[in-house]
């Protein structure tokens, strides 16, 4: 599609070069993350069920003076997962020794991880489902028996050497479950989904970063981010951040309802929290493809865009809230999809069916 045709589509107040609302880590993040992130559990808001159960095993391993089981966080980017893992390491009172996935490329860079790691240390593993198969199967006797294997020679003189590790709890963190292997799966003692985030407790949220970041707030600026953000924690703190800058400019530093309204549409996020992508995504389904069935490459070739990063990023809030069905055939917009654009379903009894 020429570039001109794709903006047309797009909106002028779509054609952004970056997503503000993307869930993945960003070097801005990075940045804040370290004062913004909650100091204890008490501080964290959200996930309840899944921190009361991690506080009563957190209690139950230290009065038995043993390292916690294995953890497993599951869920979608910026829920929290490294958060909780550097609260289980506060609240044990031990280190955390965080890698990922992608840079253990093989065993041995997982051997100066293991062997320097003290009784009952937190490993912490994000995007463990990007480990290779080599290297999760070299994992598995250092998780289980707390040794690792070392094959000395090779042919008829070949023989193991077997070096033992401390005990310490490994936190593997991953938005892919099903990627995961079942013996790596298997091997974890205790499995945590992390959801998505309601309006209220994402207010939460809002107003104590506000409140480390030195930014005046009501509590109908920090609902409106809030009701934007997606369910997602590092959405609403990178929101904030770019209302913050628009209030010092603009509103004398000070962030009610309107100031965070401008700012915000300012930035292409509209009221339900959909920028300029999802709003090409839904466009294209209903404009090109008469609301569908479609397939992901069709609307991928149309964007322009990656396949892969429209069915992870993009989709699934965009399901989440109903905006699209996902058939045998292909994706469908739904009524909600046409009446958020003020149109009227191509064949409005079928895509009512959907709902």
């Amino acid at each position: 599609m020429p570039e001109d045709a794709r903006k047309k589509m797009l909106g002028p107040e779509d054609v952004s070069p970056e997503r503000v609302i993307d869930p993945q880590v960003s070097l801005e993040d990075e940045v804040y993350v370290a004062s913004l992130r909650p100091r204890s559990f008490d501080e964290y808001v959200g996930q309840t069920t899944v921190v009361e159960n991690l506080k009563i095993a957190i209690d139950a391993a230290r009065r038995r003076g043993e390292p916690l089981d294995h953890i497993l966080f599951y869920g979608p980017p910026g829920l929290g997962k490294t958060t909780l893992a550097s609260l289980i390491a506060r609240d044990m009172g031990q280190a955390l020794r965080p890698t990922s996935g992608p840079t253990l490329e093989k065993p041995k860079d997982l051997v100066g991880i293991l062997t320097a790691l003290e009784e009952g240390d937190i490993l912490f593993i994000d995007e463990i489902h990007r480990l290779g198969r080599v290297v999760e199967e070299f994992l598995y006797p250092a998780m289980e028996d707390y040794q690792i294997d070392f094959i000395v020679d090779r042919g008829a003189y070949a023989k193991t050497l077997k070096l033992p590790l401390k005990r310490f709890t490994l936190v593997g963190a991953t938005t892919r479950a099903g990627m995961l292997s079942g013996p790596l799966r298997e091997r974890f003692g205790i499995t945590y989904h992390l959801d998505y985030y309601s309006a209220a407790e994402l207010t939460r949220i809002v107003v104590r970063s506000a409140g480390v970041l030195g930014v005046p707030i009501d509590e109908t600026g920090a609902h409106m981010i809030a009701a934007r953000s997606r369910g997602t924690p590092r959405i609403a703190n990178r929101l904030l951040r770019r209302v913050r800058d628009f209030a010092q400019v603009r509103a004398k530093g000070h962030v009610d309802g309107p100031v965070a309204d401008e700012a915000l549409k300012r930035e292409g996020v509209d009221n339900l929290g959909l920028d300029r992508l999802d709003r090409a995504f839904l466009r294209t389904i209903i404009e090109h493809y008469g609301g569908g069935p479609v397939g992901m490459a069709a609307i991928a070739a149309t964007l322009t865009e990656d396949a892969e990063t429209l069915e992870d990023v993009v989709e699934p809030y965009l399901l989440k809230e109903g905006f699209v069905a996902r058939t045998a055939s292909g994706r469908r917009a739904t009524a909600a999809a046409y009446a958020h654009f003020g149109r009227q379903p191509a064949g409005g009894a079928m895509q009512e069916r959907l709902l």
